[in-house]
């Protein structure tokens, strides 16, 4: 289920092609059967939040095809420091956390990438 994702051009410096100092965020969840309406729909109300802080440049959750059980959600942030100091600080976390709680024991794995310049894309505009 695709939420919300930054173009390219939206995670790329206009007209030099160089990537901005981003940090991506990959939450990965192992939700059982009968929570999956539940976690979509939170992470629909909950995005509504991370929509609002001039943090968040996007993010996308991902249904498991193959193990529908499995979740990933990727949050594109304008930097590591600025997602855990100042979203996290702000009232946009305040809103976000309530609905995103009831699956903390759900989290197998929560951790920040960074882009490479190496990759490719037809989806892009």
């Amino acid at each position: 289920m695709l939420l919300t994702i930054p173009s390219y051009s939206q995670i790329m410096k206009e007209g030099n092609n160089q990537t901005l100092e981003h940090s991506i965020e990959i939450i990965r969840y192992k939700i059982a059967d009968d929570m999956h309406n539940d976690f979509e729909s939170a992470y629909r109300k909950a995005g509504e939040h991370l929509k609002a802080s001039p943090f968040c440049l996007g993010y996308h959750v991902m249904k498991g095809d193959d193990e529908p059980n499995n979740y990933i959600v990727t949050i594109y942030w304008t930097s590591k420091e600025d997602h855990l100091t100042k979203f996290r600080s702000s009232e946009e976390f305040s809103s976000f956390l309530p609905f995103v709680r009831p699956f903390f024991d759900d989290i197998l794995e929560m951790k920040h990438y960074s882009a490479t310049d190496n990759r490719w894309s037809r989806l892009e505009p």
